[in-house]
């Protein structure tokens, strides 16, 4: 994990990056969808985690409310 957390990290960008440049190459336009797809799926998981995170500030925040026994 210690050395395979930044490789996945450097790597994936790169990959999507080429694999869009290639699908420009085979078909043009249709590249357009995937990146909207993509977008697509890019804002669903950014709005989990944020909807994630601030459920647990809620969390944290009531726990620090409560008097202590």
């Amino acid at each position: 994990m210690r050395i395979g957390k930044p490789i996945l990290l450097v790597t994936t960008p790169i990959g999507v990056a080429l694999g869009l440049y290639e699908g420009y190459q085979l078909t043009g336009g249709m590249v357009v969808l995937v990146f909207a797809l993509m977008g697509f799926f890019g804002v669903a998981i950014a709005t989990v985690v944020r909807t994630v995170r601030r459920e647990q500030a809620a969390l944290r925040k009531a726990d620090a409310a409560k008097p202590p026994r």
